[in-house]
């Protein structure tokens, strides 16, 4: 396509304060209608972010005010805005810094990766489906190491959708049924981005955003997540 470049996954800015690790800590304020109060706490919950205040207004509103840090933000937005079919307003400011906490526990599943390059196949990708949610749909042109879809598990995995089913006689090709798919699912940009984990990196060209592992060979891979 003629340009390309690659992003990594967002890195919060730190700093140093008497040998201390110092990280941003925002205020959060979310307004959400009363139906998604419990799958905004959850989520926040997980992210070990801080109820400050909460209160209804006049109008059948619901005010939550958090306080958490700017790491734990990272992805935030875009799960609240699928838990609540899109009906959240969400703003946030840096209101300090604190001494930076542990790490959270990892909030995205795996993801399945393209195991050699080639063009997607209805077929292949009905197999993809059984194992996750697909982010692309057939006659995709896919690399070995990009990520085509979400596992419905916590680890990675590889998988040929490029895999064309084998026909042993005309009866077999004349009878093979159609492949019916859910549609892929597409991420702007921003969601990329969120998406993100730290082996992974968001390729951008002038017509196309692809998700993928930052290593493409899966021995290396394999051999850096074993050391």
């Amino acid at each position: 396509e003629g340009f390309e470049f690659e992003v990594g996954r967002p890195q919060v800015v730190t700093r140093q304060e008497d040998g201390k690790t110092m990280e941003p800590l925002e205020e959060v304020i979310i307004e959400i209608g009363a139906d998604f109060v419990g799958a905004v706490q959850a989520e926040l919950g997980q992210r070990r972010a801080v109820l400050k205040d909460q209160f209804t207004t006049n109008k059948g509103v619901t005010k939550l005010i958090y306080e958490m840090p700017t790491r734990t933000l990272l992805g935030l937005r875009n799960n609240l805005m699928t838990a609540t079919k899109g009906t959240i307003i969400m703003n946030s400011l840096i209101i300090g810094y604190q001494e930076q906490g542990a790490l959270l526990n990892q909030q995205r599943n795996g993801v399945l990766v393209a195991f050699q390059t080639g063009t997607t196949t209805a077929y292949a990708l009905q197999t993809a489906e059984e194992r996750g949610t697909c982010f692309v749909g057939p006659g995709t042109e896919v690399y070995a190491g990009q990520i085509i879809g979400l596992n419905s598990r916590s680890d990675d995995m590889e998988i040929n959708v490029a895999k064309e089913k084998h026909l042993t006689n005309m009866r077999s090709s004349s009878s093979d049924g159609v492949v019916q798919l859910t549609p892929p699912t597409i991420f702007s940009l921003e969601q990329c981005l969120d998406f993100l984990e730290n082996d992974e990196l968001l390729e951008v060209t002038p017509k196309n955003l692809r998700l993928r592992k930052r290593e493409l060979d899966p021995n290396i891979r394999k051999r850096k997540k074993n050391s």
